[in-house]
């Protein structure tokens, strides 16, 4: 009678056990479907615009490319790289980008890294005017004026220093030098006597190269991608970045085929369907190209980053 009571036992838990199995299986499935579909949201419209961009201006308007050329032709990309406004914004935006990202990551390291302190006196007040900017703002017309008593309108200036204090990618990088480094490191160097700048330049940057590097891709891309300071602060056609040019194409796609704007050199003998198609990809893929070297970085920094420990 014990046997059989065991032997039911045995079997009803080998029975739970394949329907967990089972149960874990059909999770796993769902799961995966739900990526694939967020994953197709995100690579498909990207696909498309590609299909576009090579595509013959004929088959372009009458709507029949989707995810693979026809007619495959180079001649926007030919004509973008030869309009010399294209690639003098390229080059604009790249410097700007580059330099944007190192003052970003300059001030955001000298406020996060005291901030993570208990040592410092006044901190929680320090932390919450620091953290104002990330829920209030004071609209365009006042920043206008700012900026205009500062003269930095119409320079190089306004699209780098108003932008480069972040408080989002801040508190990551504050939360992520308390959560990963030591106190016990820091003061063991205190009694070797190694001051503030050396702790931080010597010791703790060395340890944190995954929220370095995934803060200075939150930096680069959010820089690159904007236009909207660049279109209201700035007239000088030298200070165009290669996104507001981009927004400024998109605006011409809706004029008649053969118009086009004073600013677009030669960019006329395609249509503007093709042309906006081959822009976003000639903007997209300075960024796709950095991002895998940054990958490794990018979910161990964000994650540690985000969680306070």
């Amino acid at each position: 009678m014990g046997k059989s009571k065991a032997v039911t036992g045995e079997e009803s838990f080998s029975s739970g056990g394949a329907n967990a199995v089972i149960g874990f299986k059909i999770s796993d499935a769902i799961m995966m479907l739900v990526i694939i579909l967020l994953c197709a949201t995100c690579v498909l419209p990207f696909v498309h615009v590609a299909a576009k961009s090579i595509s013959g201006n004929t088959a372009v308007m009458s709507q029949s490319v989707y995810f693979w050329p026809k007619d495959i032709t180079f001649d926007a990309f030919t004509r973008v790289f030869h309009d010399e406004s294209m690639t003098k914004s390229m080059v604009f935006s790249v410097w700007i980008t580059l330099l944007f990202t190192l003052l970003g990551m300059i001030v955001c390291t000298c406020a996060a890294y005291p901030l993570s302190k208990k040592r410092l006196k006044g901190r929680p007040v320090l932390t919450f005017l620091l953290m104002v900017p990330m829920y209030f703002s004071a609209g365009i017309i006042p920043q206008y004026i700012l900026y205009y008593q500062l003269h930095i309108l119409d320079t190089f200036w306004v699209l780098i220093l108003p932008l480069i204090y972040s408080p989002y990618n801040m508190l990551i990088m504050k939360n992520y030098f308390s959560s990963t480094i030591p106190d016990s490191l820091e003061e063991s160097a205190f009694l070797d006597g190694a001051t503030n700048f050396q702790i931080l330049f010597k010791i703790v940057l060395p340890l944190s190269k995954p929220i370095l590097a995934t803060l200075s891709l939150f930096y680069a891309v959010g820089r690159w991608n904007a236009y909207a300071d660049n279109m209201y602060y700035t007239r000088s056609s030298d200070l165009k970045m290669i996104q507001y040019k981009l927004y400024q194409l998109v605006a011409s796609a809706t004029e008649a085929q053969n118009a086009s704007l004073a600013d677009t050199g030669g960019i006329t003998q395609s249509t503007p369907e093709v042309l906006q198609a081959a822009c976003i990809m000639f903007v997209t893929v300075p960024i796709i190209i950095i991002y895998p070297f940054l990958q490794k970085y990018f979910v161990q920094g964000t994650m540690i980053g985000a969680v306070k420990g």
